[in-house]
């Protein structure tokens, strides 16, 4: 049984990236966690402070509704201002990471791509592997990648793209992992948006077609400490 724990820049990444393996993982005895670094609320301009309150509250508990679904022991939440990433000093987001690791004790760690074009999925994935460098006594053992949908795939496609090196059959999870997203009433779009129920299941669909399953998830495995 490991411990694994999903650092997410907003409420609704964690199940876009990894839901279904996290499905998966649980089934399998995994204790399941999750750190969400910012609001997701458009501060537009404002601190988190001014921002809306009750918008942020209100994703928090879509948040743990989807985390029910998912399995999650513990949520925890940050307030950083979204797509504002940028306004802080890395330290200070690497803090917030290294203190959930120092709490959970995760095993394995599942984060963002490094070159997402949103600006808090890469500063997100920075502070992860900075707070899990081995020479701090990490106890993280693997640490991977996932592609969230609608940033991933609209970067330059060039060495920086998303290139996965793992794949996780999630055709028994996949219904779930849709039903957990539709707790995000206000994240799901039509299709043919991405961030839709259609397009999530293409890729996925498509993901599996990469490794000879019905449908998948795909990961980079970005350290691995065994």
């Amino acid at each position: 049984m490991a411990k694994v724990l999903v650092v997410a820049a907003h409420p609704d990444d964690e199940i876009l990236g990894c839901g279904g393996t996290l499905l998966r993982r649980r089934r399998g005895g995994d204790e399941l966690f999750a750190l969400i670094l910012g609001s997701g609320v458009s501060a537009r301009g404002q601190s988190v402070e001014e921002a809306d309150q009750a918008a942020i509250l209100s994703l928090r508990r879509q948040s743990e509704a989807a985390g029910q679904i998912i399995g999650f022991q513990k949520i925890f939440f940050e307030d950083l201002a979204d797509n504002r990433f940028d306004r802080y000093e890395l330290l200070d987001i690497v803090k917030k990471v290294e203190g959930v690791f120092a709490e959970v004790r995760p095993d394995i760690v599942y984060t963002h791509h490094a070159h997402d074009l949103n600006i808090d999925h890469r500063l997100t994935c920075e502070a992860v592997l900075t707070a899990g460098r081995p020479s701090c006594g990490t106890p993280v053992k693997k640490i991977f990648s996932f592609e969230t949908i609608s940033s991933t795939e609209w970067q330059i496609n060039d060495h920086r793209q998303f290139s996965p090196n793992t794949y996780i059959d999630i055709a028994a999870f996949l219904a779930q992992k849709l039903e957990a997203l539709k707790c995000f009433t206000g994240e799901v779009r039509e299709y043919p948006h991405p961030r839709s129920t259609e397009g999530l299941t293409i890729l996925a669909q498509s993901r599996g077609l990469e490794a000879g399953f019905t449908a998948a998830e795909a990961f980079n495995l970005v350290r691995d400490y065994h």
